[in-house]
Order: C-alpha cells, then structure tokens, then sequence
C-alpha cells in the first residue's frame, strides 16, 4: 500500500476519534470561519494551510527557523575575536545561505514563490 495512503488512513482515523469523542467540538473555532492570522494574505496559498496548522501546534516554518538561524550567525560573526573564529562562523554562514538559496529556488521552480 502507498505510504501516503497510509498516513491519510491514519489521519482519518484520528479524526474520527477526536470527533466520536467530542475533542474535536471542544476545539476553539470549530464550526467557525478560521481567522486570519497576520500575514495570511502575503502568504503564498498553497503555504497557507500548511503554516497555519506549523503556527497552531506552536512549529516554526523550516524556511523561517532558516532565517533565524542565518541572523544568529551574523550576530555571533560581530563578537568572534579570533580570525580563525571568524572563518569557522563565515563558513557556516556561507553554507547556510546555500541552503537558504537552493531551498527558495526550489519553491520558485515550483511556482510556489
């Protein structure tokens, strides 16, 4: 069986509990229109859903956790007091900002961005 198919089984089922047991009626919002949350028109709508429900369960976007790992560096570049610290931050910056690069162009391609 497809593993995809396996998980939208799984899935169903877990939503079938949570619905039989009244968790899922107990949920804020169900029943209701979802709400907006900031920034939910800028986001691209096949990303929608999908971060919503990363922003719900408390999980920043793997793009985003990209992002504040970059500016950490650039930050931990400033206080580096040896060259050879420098060089060792510089290289990991780089090498980030390689994946940051190929990660967007990989989203571009697919007309996601």
């Amino acid at each position: 069986m497809n593993p995809l198919q396996l998980r939208e089984d799984e899935i169903g089922r877990k939503l079938a509990e949570a619905e039989m047991s009244g968790e899922l009626r107990a949920a804020e919002g169900y029943g209701k229109p979802m709400k907006e949350d900031a920034g939910w028109e800028q986001t691209p709508d096949e990303f929608r859903m999908g971060f919503k429900i990363l922003k719900n369960a408390g999980v920043v976007p793997p793009e985003v956790e990209l992002f504040h790992e970059r500016a950490k560096l650039r930050a931990e570049l400033e206080t580096c007091v040896t060259e050879e610290d420098r060089t060792a931050v510089r290289l990991r910056l780089s090498e980030l900002e390689q994946k940051i690069s190929l990660r967007l162009e990989a989203l571009r391609s697919r007309g996601s961005l």
